[in-house]
């Protein structure tokens, strides 16, 4: 009788052969998903910026249409994934930094500057053919602004020659060098703020300086002084169709915040 043995060694041989071409192909898979998801990141970064530029130079186009002055906007959008909300063309939240922003007074010469201007934007409309051609509107369902009006320009409107004004004890402060009587002397006081049709009431009520005598002379003197700081500031066209809400003063000057809603950013075509 005649036994066959099975050929063992190429069994043997063939076994380790298949495992490598498998653990070959896993490797292989794994690069592709690492490419691959750099090349999803990298794109997601470059319509980022992509997008950040074109509604910066839509929102530059919208201030110089409004006689507003101001440096290029610096534009940030929130959301993840951004590049879903690009092809989407709906941004859950755009902001806007807008640094030395100037607008002439209405019916005056003078000039109200704001430093800084920071507006959040959400519920933003942006399709992409509007970001690539510049045809067409981008609209925002909120914005919110909060600016704040130096204390120098605030000064220069009200006239006086030496007031200084400045955030004393969370109210508007104002200290003014005049002569009363042939006296030198420094009157304090504060003011009242209030805000009405986009315009900027200050009151000083109230004026104090030491060394002067109590009578009904000086207190006129005063009062008349108190009435020349006192003024109504009506505020330049906001960015945005922004309605001031709320005004208080702060330690670099007095704090607006303005909200709108349905707003486009740009010009539109």
């Amino acid at each position: 009788m005649t036994v066959y043995e099975q050929p063992t060694e190429q069994v043997e041989v063939e076994r380790p052969r298949r495992r490598r071409r498998g653990r070959a192909l896993l490797i292989t898979l794994i690069v592709l998903l690492i490419v691959l998801g750099v090349l999803v990141v990298v794109a997601d970064r470059v319509a980022h910026g992509y997008a950040e530029n074109r509604i910066g130079t839509e929102i530059d186009g919208q201030l110089a249409a409004q006689g507003l002055s101001a440096e290029p906007a610096e534009v940030s959008v929130g959301g993840v994934p951004f590049l879903t909300q690009v092809l989407a063309g709906r941004y859950d939240e755009i902001s806007v930094l807008l640094r030395e922003v100037q607008g002439q007074v209405p019916g005056a010469a003078d000039v109200v500057r704001i430093p800084t201007l920071d507006i959040d934007a959400t519920g933003v409309s942006a399709p992409l053919d509007t970001l690539r051609t510049g045809q067409g509107e981008i609209v925002a369902s909120n914005v919110n602004g909060v600016g704040t009006i130096d204390y120098t320009s605030l000064a220069g409107m009200i006239g006086q020659d030496g007031v200084t004004l400045s955030q004393q004890d969370g109210k508007l402060g104002a200290t003014l060098p005049v002569e009363v009587l042939g006296q030198r002397v420094e009157l304090k006081g504060t003011a009242n703020i209030a805000v009405q049709d986009n315009t900027v009431q200050v009151r000083f009520d109230t004026l104090t300086a030491e060394g002067l005598p109590d009578n009904a002379l000086v207190q006129n003197l005063i009062s008349g002084y108190a009435e020349q700081l006192s003024l109504n500031v009506a505020l330049p066209a906001l960015p945005f169709g922004l309605q001031v809400t709320e005004i208080k003063p702060a330690v670099e000057g007095l704090q607006v915040t303005a909200t709108a809603k349905d707003v486009p950013l740009n010009q539109g075509a």
